[in-house]
């Protein structure tokens, strides 16, 4: 597992700065890291808050980032993916 504190830093940087749900960052086909930030009543955060609390994850990855993995593979993409892939929380429905 190769493991850079720059993968760790970048990934938890790029999810502050871009209001993103989830950041991903894929060093190869058998090792991520992510960070994801807790939503509570269907919003990721208050804007109002002083603390933020991020979870961490390294190492397998799950069903989602094994699809996205294989479809990399698929297209000749080398690894580690240069890019930290985001996911945004889903729009609100207004009735």
């Amino acid at each position: 597992m190769k493991l850079s504190r720059s993968a760790v830093s970048g990934v938890v940087i790029t999810l502050l700065e871009s209001g993103a749900r989830r950041a991903t960052k894929y060093l190869d086909p058998k090792t991520v890291v992510s960070a994801c930030l807790p939503c509570y009543g269907g919003k990721v955060r208050d804007r109002r808050a002083t603390r933020t609390t991020i979870v961490m994850k390294i190492g397998a990855p799950n069903y989602e980032e094994r699809r996205f993995i294989k479809s990399c593979q698929k297209a000749g993409e080398p690894f580690p993916v240069r890019k930290v892939q985001l996911k945004f929380p889903p729009k609100r429905q207004r009735p």
